[in-house]
């Protein structure tokens, strides 16, 4: 045998036999378990070379590997973001080895040899744990235990809300998962898992690799509860099958094609499978096999053949894999065109939408100018929402069981459930906030949903790290995050934030806006659904706020920072202030203006967006050296030397709230148009 990297060109691939290119109904044992080694040594090497890595996941799950791409998998390698292709999820992301192997067999472009060798190098296509390139196969960012599992839910509800939005001949595809026994000891897992079984959502289909090997050492250590009857519990099927048997794999599959519910699949396998003296062992999990034990395992699986080398009729194997259904793609792109959804389809998964949502968004902006309304920022969301959702099918939204407070469901918003045939626009997630977050990235990441969520301010504490990820992935998510401050009241310091903005504000690509009034709040929303690299969280006030905006021209918010009340002369003080301190603020100017001392207030909706603009702008906003400035926010200081200076003073909270009306405690906590003036001049004294 002539012995080659498995990606030849295309002619090559166009020169396939029959038999294989129709390999999907006609592999023999034998043909599968070479394909099944192909998966594995690929493994094996990359991970010896670069000396670091987890072969133990892809040499276990390589024979259920084989069977899902060669016989059930809907993909064509040629076309990789075919919107109706399955999604595939490796929830357990430190056996990104399998998915790197696969996808350079199948034929992926971009997923060359050249890639493989390179592995978990810098710049390389194959780090460490897989991050979302969906032209590579990759359809998401994976690592963090649990998310990958709860983000696929998202994937597979999205297909299911489409579907019932254009037709089952044009969206009808699956969601499939790897995961381990860490995603599902991860309390994400319960949360999301209990929504999909509670949704039916039989299009999720999840492969768990039940090996009983944790880094500790064995899963009894710390795990054992019965994870069938968990998921049957949640409304899933579950069964539990031998992974190294392809006549078990593929029953299993091919029963849950046509399932009523999410179906588990319990793979028994050895992790490290083939590796003869660490396989089934804790060892093989996240360290290089080593060369003594690679050359052992190439003879016991009797793979003969050198590191990175993967025989040619192999490799035409599992190039007739990545090509098995580029007819039926070809079919569905000439359906899509007969059937009259493509510019709806188009329209759903467009990424810049600006213009669309200036236009609906104009008679209410210039209905806030008019009627200046004293409005909650969370009550101003709700109309803002009034005017989009209806307008805008993709528009997603949902609450983890708080809608009346977030203001996110409209009246036009039908409930997404089993019940309604997935057709709606509103998700109760129930109280899974880390779900939902996680939801919202599946939903975001399928394409054709714009998602955005709620709960209290608070809780994105639950939230945080699916909120890292979709800024690390880039996704367009909008979290409307309300009761931001002291100002929540009675409900007390449990759920007072005061740490949280510094928190999120720190996550690089995550953008944070903070109203002030209405108009702030509507030009936040357009902001939001604009921003098509990252994630966005709204912070709204449960209190009513002034309107201080009548201008509504511009977009003053999208510049993050802008002077909303000028002083009378050259300021000799500048406040800024941010959401329900900035009518604060505004009051303390008002008293210092009466002294006869120039003063500045600045809106500061959004860190992120002031830092981006140019030097001169912000001189020209905060004022020179020369200016006493002030920070007022109702929560911690950090952060605010970055933008102000460290000479700055600052109004604000220095540790946890306490239980009482809202007023009470803006004086109590010394958040007040007095306590500011004060600290002017005590500032302007000492300069």
């Amino acid at each position: 045998m002539n012995a080659q990297s498995s990606v030849t060109p295309k002619a090559a691939q166009n020169s396939c036999d029959a038999k294989a290119a129709a390999c999907a109904g006609s592999l023999t044992i034998d043909q599968l378990r070479d394909m099944s080694n192909a998966i594995r040594f690929l493994a094996a090497d990359a991970v010896d070379q670069a000396n670091s890595g987890h072969p133990g996941m892809p040499m276990g799950m390589a024979d259920v590997a084989t069977i899902l791409w060669s016989k059930f998998l809907k993909f064509d390698a040629s076309c990789p973001t075919w919107f109706d292709r399955d999604r595939f999820i490796l929830s357990g992301g430190h056996g990104s080895m399998l998915l790197y192997a696969v996808n350079h067999l199948t034929g992926y472009k971009k997923m060359t040899m050249a890639e493989i060798k390179n592995f978990r190098q810098l710049h390389s296509l194959t780090p460490g744990h897989p991050e979302v390139m969906a032209d590579a196969g990759i359809e998401m960012t994976t690592g963090p235990l649990g998310q990958g599992i709860s983000s696929a839910v998202g994937f597979a509800l999205a297909e299911r809300i489409l579907a019932a939005r254009f037709g089952q001949d044009i969206i009808n595809h699956k969601t499939y998962v790897f995961c381990g026994d860490g995603d599902l000891m991860e309390g994400i897992s319960h949360e999301a898992c209990s929504l999909a079984g509670h949704l039916k959502l039989g299009n999720l289909i999840v492969m768990y690799d039940d090996n009983e090997i944790s880094i500790d050492g064995a899963t009894s250590l710390s795990f054992t509860e019965d994870v069938l009857k968990r998921f049957e519990a949640y409304g899933w099927r579950a069964q539990r099958i031998n992974g190294h048997d392809f006549g078990e794999i593929e029953a299993a599959l091919s029963m849950a094609q046509n399932s009523d519910r999410p179906v588990l699949i319990a793979c028994k396998t050895k992790i490290g499978y083939g590796a003869p003296n660490k396989q089934g062992t804790h060892g093989v999990h996240g360290s290089p096999l080593g060369a003594a034990e690679t050359a052992a395992a190439r003879a016991h699986m009797n793979w003969a053949h050198e590191p990175f080398t993967v025989p040619e009729d192999i490799g035409q194997l599992w190039r007739a894999v990545g090509s098995r259904a580029a007819q039926m793609q070809k079919d569905w792109h000439e359906n899509l065109e007969k059937s009259g959804h493509k510019n709806s389809l188009a329209a759903a998964c467009a990424v810049d939408i600006s213009a669309q949502v200036k236009d609906i968004l104009a008679g209410l902006k210039a209905e806030f100018a008019t009627s200046r309304p004293k409005l909650a920022t969370r009550a101003a969301s709700g109309k803002v929402l009034e005017a989009l959702v209806p307008a805008l099918p993709q528009l997603i939204g949902g609450s983890a069981d708080l809608t009346p407070s977030n203001n996110t469901q409209t009246k036009s918003s039908k409930v997404i459930s089993a019940n309604s045939a997935y057709e709606g626009q509103y998700i109760h997630y129930g109280v899974r906030e880390f779900a939902m977050c996680a939801v919202m990235n599946g939903l975001a990441l399928h394409g054709g949903c714009i998602p955005y969520g709620g709960t209290f301010m608070s809780f994105t504490d639950y939230c945080r790290p699916a909120i890292r990820l979709a800024a690390l992935m880039k996704q367009r998510v909008i979290y409307v995050m309300t009761h931001d401050s002291i100002g929540l009241g009675e409900d007390g310091p449990t759920h007072q934030p005061v740490e949280h903005l510094a928190a999120l504000r720190a996550i690089p690509n995550l953008l944070v806006l903070r109203p002030c009034d209405a108009m702030e709040t509507l030009e936040a929303w357009e902001i939001a659904i604009n921003n098509t690299t990252g994630p966005t969280v709204l912070a709204l006030t449960r209190q009513a706020l002034p309107a201080l905006r009548a201008e509504a021209q511009e977009n003053l918010s999208a510049r993050g920072g802008y002077i909303i009340s000028p002083a009378q002369a050259t300021p000799k003080v500048v406040i800024a202030a941010t959401g329900s301190e900035v009518s604060i603020a505004v009051e303390a100017q008002k008293m210092l203006e009466q002294e006869n001392i120039p003063t500045q207030v600045i809106s500061l909706p959004s860190f992120e967006l002031f830092a981006q603009q140019n030097e001169g702008y912000r001189t020209e906003v905060l004022g020179d050296d020369r200016a006493v400035r002030i920070g007022v926010e109702a929560a911690i200081r950090m952060g605010w030397d970055g933008v102000l200076g460290s000479r700055a003073g600052f109004i604000g909270m220095k540790g946890f709230g306490e239980s009482a009306p809202a007023e009470v405690l803006y004086q109590h906590f010394g958040i007040t148009c007095q306590a500011i003036v004060q600290l002017a001049k005590e500032k302007l004294s000492a300069s």
